[in-house]
């Protein structure tokens, strides 16, 4: 994509994880972004009010430059907003080969572009145990809107392969659908420990390996439909933890929304001769739903 920054900056709305325009993560994809000031970027992301709004440059380093911004704030990495970004670039020509190099303000990121669907990789697993991150159990219940004295399934760890979750496991879809988070004490638990939310899953569900709920009052989203980010670190979880021993994983996410968006996100695992995750990638479909006139932002 040459020349960039001389085009007028376009806005979309693209769906991501989907094929069903009422399902998946919408995110503002701004194409041709080089003259817009963090602070035009920020007012844009936060009057649109989605969890992310992805921003399209000229890159010295790869293919294109993105940032994402959330309504509050600007974060180093976003799956879904990455697979709207990219889902659209090719859509439009701007993309010819089936793979790219995303720069981001934390380096570059491999995205391939295969049987219609984008995916990005990640990096490998990082564990942090929630005891070295002083957060108790139950507190983590509390949260939830979960009993006192409720017992997890297994452990509940901090996991990143990019950026950091709490990966908390539920035992059933029932009783993840019935949670009730309290968003200031999320908020309060996320921020101390520095984590971009809670993503909570369940394995007891039998249309993919797991099925999540994602909350990040943080970032200013109570709920997220879809969570590339945090998909990743379950897989790998999933893999590690759970011993689920196989290479490509299946997440579902947004389907126990208040409002459902049913999501479905891809994550395949690169494994060494042991075993061991050395790398990742995930991704789905894009849907551009339309274009809308970015001067009202």
């Amino acid at each position: 994509m040459a020349n960039l920054e001389n085009l007028t900056p376009e806005l979309y709305l693209v769906k991501a994880f989907t094929e069903q325009p009422n399902g998946g993560n919408t995110a503002g994809v701004v194409l041709f972004a080089d003259k817009l000031s963090h602070e035009r970027r920020q007012k844009i992301a936060a009057m649109l009010g989605l969890s992310e709004t992805a921003f399209v440059s000229a890159s010295n380093v790869g293919d294109v430059k993105i940032e994402f911004y959330t309504p509050i704030k600007q974060i180093p990495h976003c799956g879904h907003a990455t697979v709207a970004a990219f889902s659209l670039l090719w859509k439009k020509g701007l993309l010819l080969n089936g793979s790219a190099v995303k720069e981001s303000i934390e380096g570059p990121r491999q995205i391939s572009f295969e049987g219609g669907k984008v995916y990005q990789a990640q990096l490998p697993p990082q564990y942090t145990p929630i005891e070295t991150a002083a957060i108790n159990p139950q507190l983590i219940a509390a949260a939830l809107g979960l009993p006192e004295g409720f017992a997890f399934p297994s452990v509940p760890v901090i996991a990143s392969t990019g950026v950091p979750f709490l990966l908390v496991p539920i035992p059933d879809e029932g009783t993840l659908h019935h949670l009730q988070p309290d968003q200031e004490l999320v908020r309060s638990v996320s921020d101390k420990a520095g984590l971009v939310g809670f993503y909570t899953f369940t394995t007891a569900t039998s249309l993919a390996d797991a099925n999540t709920r994602m909350f990040a009052p943080s970032y200013g989203i109570p709920e997220e439909s879809a969570t590339g980010m945090a998909a990743g670190p379950l897989a790998c979880y999933l893999h590690d933890y759970l011993q689920i021993q196989k290479p490509n994983f299946l997440i579902h996410q947004g389907y126990h929304m208040r409002h459902p968006s049913p999501s479905q996100i891809e994550v395949m695992l690169q494994l060494d001769g042991e075993g061991h995750i050395t790398g990742l990638r995930a991704g789905g479909h894009g849907l551009v739903i339309r274009q809308m006139e970015l001067g009202d932002f």
